[in-house]
């Protein structure tokens, strides 16, 4: 688990892409168990509802699955499903405004390809 706690995004939201993040960079597979609504609260010092809230929207998403009296499991598919819906949101907050501002710029096609070819030695 990593280090939350965005004063900018509820904490429910946090504890779901940090679940995903773990998911997304395999540090839980698919079928794995995912932990509790009450280790997630103690480990972050939240409280256990507003941990579990996290936990039902990833449910919510299809992400995780509940096996009754064992806990919470990572569906199989979740990454892929992970990997998609993180590539629109990329596209709708960074390329649509990247496209949006070059314009205004008056930048080219051409220019915005090659700024994006010279950006990858950066990375």
């Amino acid at each position: 688990m990593g280090f939350l706690i965005d004063d900018n995004q509820p904490i429910f939201l946090q504890i779901a892409e940090q679940i995903e993040n773990d998911i997304l960079e395999q540090r839980i597979d698919e079928e794995s168990k995912v932990p509790s609504t009450n280790q997630f609260a103690a480990f972050y010092k939240i409280n256990p509802a507003t941990a579990a809230k996290g936990v039902n929207l990833l449910v919510d998403e299809g992400i995780l699955y509940k096996k009754r009296g064992i806990g919470m499991f990572v569906t199989t598919g979740a990454r892929a499903k992970l990997i998609e819906k993180r590539k629109a949101e990329f596209y709708e907050k960074y390329v649509v405004a990247m496209i949006l501002e070059a314009k205004k710029l008056g930048v080219t096609k051409q220019e915005l390809i090659e700024m994006i070819q010279g950006g990858e030695d950066h990375a």
